[in-house]
């Protein structure tokens, strides 16, 4: 007797965290899967200005589109308290109108968000309902370092990228094309 395997188009949250490098990596790599199987992809990357090298790539490929980021704040440890205040509005802003747009899509990149959620530049209730209220056949993924317990409850898949060596503990500095 032949089983019929159909697929689900339930969207699933994914989570790539540790202090490994490849978060990124392995979220853009499903985010190129998924465009090239015919799928949209919205990707919005907390914290970084647009000027890293997967940019001049990501924008030749159809289906996928990109939050600009108009405003670079700096490290949330050299801000006073008002320019904190001031990039909490605005980061707490691209979050709301990625999810206000992700309606169009298919995957939801959110590059950095636990970056974003421990510096306090985002809720983490607020990306909860977030989550929990998006259309049910999105897909999302998240990037980065130490998501809490609540994270790790409401995600699909969670692979933690291990850091065992990496040249940066010798001084080599980021290279372009490789970690930008």
């Amino acid at each position: 007797m032949e089983t019929e395997i159909t697929q689900t188009m339930a969207g699933l949250t994914h989570i790539y965290c540790g202090d490994g490098k490849g978060k990124t990596t392995a979220a853009l790599g499903l985010a190129v899967r998924c465009a090239g199987s015919g799928r949209r992809v919205l990707l919005l990357q907390f914290f970084k200005d647009g000027r890293s090298s997967e940019f001049a790539a990501l924008e030749h490929v159809p289906g996928i589109r990109v939050i600009p980021q108009t405003r670079s704040f700096g490290f949330s440890w050299t801000l006073s308290e008002g320019e904190k205040a001031e990039a909490r509005a605005y980061y707490a802003g691209l979050l709301e109108e990625a999810f206000a747009r992700s309606g169009d899509f298919d995957l939801l990149v959110l590059d950095e968000a636990m970056s974003a959620l421990s510096t306090g530049m985002i809720g983490e209730a607020r990306l909860l309902e977030l989550l929990a209220g998006r259309k049910p056949e999105l897909e999302v993924v998240m990037t980065g370092r130490g998501p809490s317990q609540a994270l790790l409850d409401a995600a699909d898949y969670v692979t933690e990228m291990k850091l065992i060596k990496h040249p940066f503990q010798r001084g080599v500095p980021a290279r372009e094309g490789i970690e930008y």
